[in-house]
Parts: C-alpha cells; sequence; structure tokens
C-alpha cells in the first residue's frame, strides 16, 4: 500500500520548494511593483515642483532684478538651477545677487557658482522665492517642515514681494487639510515646555518638541534653537493673523511657521503639466 505513494512523496519537496519559490518571487515583484509607484509619484511630484520653479523665475527674476532671496526646501533646488541656467547658458541676469535663507540655500548658492550675497550688505531684496509647506486659499502659508522658519521669515520681511512655488499637494482651502504636522515654532531651548502649555492653554491642540531621526534629542536649528510643532484643533476656525502675534509674544519664541501676508502670488505645479497660479 505505500510503494504507490512513494513517487508522490518523493515529489513533495519539489513541489514545496517550486510553491515557495513562486511565492517568493511574486512577493518580490509586488515589492518591486510598489518601489517602482513610489518612485513614479516621486518624479511626478519633482516634475510638478520644477514647472513651478522655472515658470516663478522666468516670471520675477529679470534683468532688472539685482537681489533675488533663496528659500528654503526641496522646491527651491530647482529654481536656483534655473537661476544658474540663465547666468551661465543664457549669458542673462549676469550682475545677480543671491541671499539665502538658511546654511542648505547658501550651499546651493555656492554649487551653482551664482553670486552670494548677505542681509548685512543687501538688506533691501527685490523679490523672495521660496517653497511652503502648505498654502490655504486666503494665502496664508505654513512653514518650516524643513526648520528654517525663523532666517526665512526675515528674508523675507526684506523683499519687496515673496513668491511661492509649491506642487499641487501643497494647495488647500484652509489650513491642516494638506499639512498634518502641525505649525512649527521656533523657541529657545529652554523655553520649549512652558512655551508648549502656553499654546495648549491659549488655541487647543497639542504642540510637541521635534525630535530628531538620525541622532538622540531635538532636532537643532541653524540658530541653535528647538522646534515644537502645534497641532491646532482640525477644523475650528482660526484668526491666523491673531494666532500668530499672540504666540510670538509668548518669552522665548523665536518665531512662528505662519506667514500671514507676506506672500503675494503662488505657483502651483499641477499634476497634468500645467501651473496654477493664485493671487492674493
Amino acid at each position: 500500500m505505500l510503494k504507490p505513494l512513494l513517487p508522490l512523496c518523493r515529489g513533495l519537496p519539489q513541489l514545496i520548494s517550486l510553491g515557495f519559490k513562486s511565492s517568493t518571487i511574486n512577493q518580490r515583484n509586488n515589492s518591486t511593483a510598489g518601489c517602482k509607484n513610489k518612485m513614479t509619484d516621486k518624479i511626478a511630484l519633482d516634475a510638478a515642483k520644477k514647472l513651478a520653479a522655472i515658470t516663478a523665475v522666468d516670471q520675477w527674476v529679470t534683468e532688472e532684478t539685482k537681489v533675488v532671496g533663496i528659500g528654503s526646501g526641496s522646491t527651491v533646488v530647482f529654481a536656483v538651477e534655473r537661476i544658474a541656467e540663465r547666468v551661465w547658458k543664457d549669458g542673462a541676469l549676469a550682475d545677480i545677487i543671491c541671499v539665502p535663507s538658511s546654511y542648505q540655500a547658501r550651499l546651493l548658492i555656492l554649487d551653482h557658482n551664482l553670486t552670494l550675497g548677505d542681509l548685512d550688505r543687501h538688506s533691501k531684496i527685490d523679490v523672495y522665492i521660496d517653497g511652503a509647506d502648505e498654502v490655504d486659499n486666503a494665502m496664508v502659508l505654513i512653514k518650516g517642515g524643513g526648520g528654517c522658519l525663523l532666517q526665512e521669515k526675515i528674508v523675507a520681511s526684506c523683499a519687496k514681494k515673496m513668491i511661492v512655488i509649491a506642487d499641487y499637494t501643497k494647495k488647500s482651502l484652509r489650513l491642516g487639510e494638506q499639512w498634518c504636522r502641525g505649525i512649527p515654532i521656533e523657541v529657545s531651548p529652554q523655553a520649549h515646555v512652558p512655551v508648549k502649555l502656553k499654546i495648549e492653554e491659549l488655541f487647543g491642540g497639542h504642540a510637541e518638541l521635534r525630535v530628531a531621526l538620525m541622532k538622540a534629542g531635538p532636532i537643532v536649528t541653524d540658530n541653535g534653537n528647538f522646534l515644537i510643532d502645534w497641532k491646532f484643533v482640525a477644523k475650528r476656525e482660526y484668526n491666523w493673523d491673531e494666532v500668530n502675534r499672540a504666540i510670538t509674544m509668548i518669552p522665548g519664541v523665536m518665531e512662528t511657521g505662519l506667514f500671514v501676508d507676506m506672500a503675494i502670488k503662488c505657483y502651483f505645479g499641477m499634476a497634468d503639466g500645467t501651473v496654477k497660479v493664485q493671487n492674493k
């Protein structure tokens, strides 16, 4: 009775092995497909950012522009590339001076062999170009996801015009629809607990210290400060100008990531390859 079963038993390990290999291959294929989808999405967003950056630079950085403020973040990379292309390839904008808003922006300017300026010598800026984490229907911005909000706001305040460049995921009707990480607030290290408690007392929600991922302890800004991310109450009506002023008045707060009544125009690179312009 056992003999007829022997060939089948001998084949079981092979069948099991084949089944395992097939399952493994399918898992790898699914994993690869997932990676490809993520890469495609990333490429699509980068293309949208680049489109917005090129459009804004071509319209606002002209032969009459002498000093341009350079913001921070991934979208600004494409703006600096476009400025450099016009300087070195097209032979235009030869005398333009670039004022950085962060250490990253400074390196971008130097890496593209553009003329580096500073606020000590160039405190009057013709146009400031920067990205945003979110832009609402009233052109109120959330900035500071990358931790450069204090210097960004200083440089922006010195500019005649602030222009925002972003991809389509940054546009919303009201703050908090797209950006869910809260409003960044730069604080003195010794004041981060009192500031956190005061913000929660005044406006509700939850404020938390931003902790580093690749090092132990909190994120430290270019200015040696800490960052608090305030996750405000969803769908609650806030007067962002009043909120910004009130938080700024709390002792220990250096600056908030709320940019109210500063940007005059925003260029959104859309998924369909067009650019949508939002005016103040």
